[in-house]
């Protein structure tokens, strides 16, 4: 172990996550990136950054409270948790499977309770400690199609002020900060018209980079960012103004 400090990031091997894992790295953590079934993602993470890469559940509060346990055993004490793991099931609400509601729900935010459970009291014991959940301009604005990934984010919100308020005293701050439409694995899905249409409604005029989620995220992580807790920072090019 080092006097480094410990950042977990869940959804690190990809996409924003893996960005972040990168800045965080570079700011001089320790990373943990927490991921669930892409091995080969893990592997090019682990080769790119000479960093480890954990695999768990982010849905299951046991798995969760044993890959802690295990990055804390191999790392240190844990500084910083983003909680970044997301999916979506997209579909009209009409149409909408109760599997895809849960699938996301559990994914994408009981999975900010499991893994802030699993890092809390360790961070209230050493009064220090910060916790960035990474939600989505759609838990602020709601999308169609996506009722229940839009749910789970807006939900990661009202936790966020929660936890903050309950933190605060304890010198840990609880932040969120919400994408835009940010060039990933999951938006290169979208069809090209639809796309076209979506960067046409954002004032910058066009989509966000991973790294630019990392840049907000380096500076929650940061002693320069002690006297911001229970804020909801968007990063969406002004296409939704909270």
């Amino acid at each position: 172990m080092t006097n480094q400090k410990v950042a977990i990031v869940t959804g690190g091997t990809r996409g924003i996550g893996l960005a972040i894992a990168r800045q965080l790295k570079a700011d001089g953590f320790r990373v943990a990136a927490v991921y669930g079934h892409d091995k080969n993602a893990a592997k090019a993470f682990e080769t790119e950054t000479g960093e480890k890469a954990f695999q768990a559940d982010v849905s299951d509060y046991d798995a969760c409270q044993k890959v802690v346990q295990k990055i804390e055993k191999e790392l240190g004490e844990i500084h910083t948790l983003v909680n970044n793991a997301g999916i979506t099931r997209d579909s009209s609400f009409h149409k909408m499977q109760p599997q895809a509601w849960h699938e996301v729900i559990h994914t994408n935010l009981n999975s900010c309770f499991n893994m802030s459970h699993a890092v809390i009291p360790g961070m209230r014991e050493r009064k220090a400690g910060r916790i960035i959940n990474i939600s989505s301009i759609n838990g602020q604005k709601g999308q169609f199609g996506q009722t229940n990934y839009a749910a789970a984010k807006a939900g990661m919100i009202g936790f966020t002020k929660s936890l903050a308020l309950e933190s605060a005293s304890r010198k840990i701050t609880v932040n969120a900060i919400c994408p835009g439409y940010i060039e990933t694995d999951m938006t290169s899905k979208i069809s090209a018209d639809i796309l076209t249409a979506i960067i046409g409604h954002i004032p910058v005029g066009r989509m966000g980079r991973p790294e630019e989620i990392a840049y907000m995220t380096s500076f929650l992580a940061s002693d320069k960012a002690a006297f911001v807790t229970g804020a909801t920072l968007s990063v969406n090019g002004g296409q939704y103004m909270a």
